[in-house]
């Protein structure tokens, strides 16, 4: 990943590797990705095997989740796993979601967790036993406080737009691991 952490951005990129990507530096791939693209300034990128024409989306109440879904290399986050020789499957569920109100730092990261969650009740009802894969990743988009309105103090999956993000991701999810 290139660019994770909180702080303004001003681009997202979901970036097609091959399966069994192997380079080392990934950082350095995507800001090369991203100037071919043309983006400058901070941004986010992401990377996946999984093809990203294919994206999925869903809304709910003024929140919006894009996903991409690749499930060839399924796990449980806490399973021990042995390392696998030569390239693996394409995987990766990629979750990008916009929220359109502030969210204070706090919020920010209980907005991974309640998306999260979210993915993997998803996979759950898609019938499918894991967590997601070894390479998942949530980037969540929200307004800078304006200092004027405040900022959110909350995200979870029961708060106002946790709960609104939590269905949004999961709907994404759900269609991308059907259609996958």
């Amino acid at each position: 990943m290139l660019g994770g952490g909180l702080g303004e951005r001003e681009w997202v990129l979901n970036a097609q590797v091959p399966a069994g990507y192997g380079r080392r530096d990934p950082a350095a791939h995507l800001a090369e990705v991203a100037e071919a693209e043309g983006l400058s300034g901070a941004g986010v990128g992401l990377m996946t095997a999984a093809e990203v024409s294919a994206y999925t989306r869903a809304w709910d109440e003024g929140v919006e989740a894009v996903v991409t879904t690749g499930l060839g290399v399924r796990t449980w986050a806490a399973a021990p796993v042995a390392g696998r020789a030569g390239a693996a499957p394409a995987g990766t569920v990629n979750i990008v979601v916009r929220v359109p109100a502030p969210l204070g730092d706090a919020a920010l990261v209980n907005a991974v967790m309640t998306a999260t969650e979210a993915k993997v009740q998803a996979l759950l009802d898609a019938g499918l036993d894991c967590s997601g894969t070894p390479s998942d990743a949530v980037c969540v988009l929200a307004p800078v406080p304006d200092g004027v309105a405040g900022e959110e103090p909350f995200a979870g999956p029961r708060s106002t737009w946790g709960a609104r993000l939590a269905r949004a991701v999961h709907a994404a999810v759900l269609a991308g691991a059907r259609a996958e």
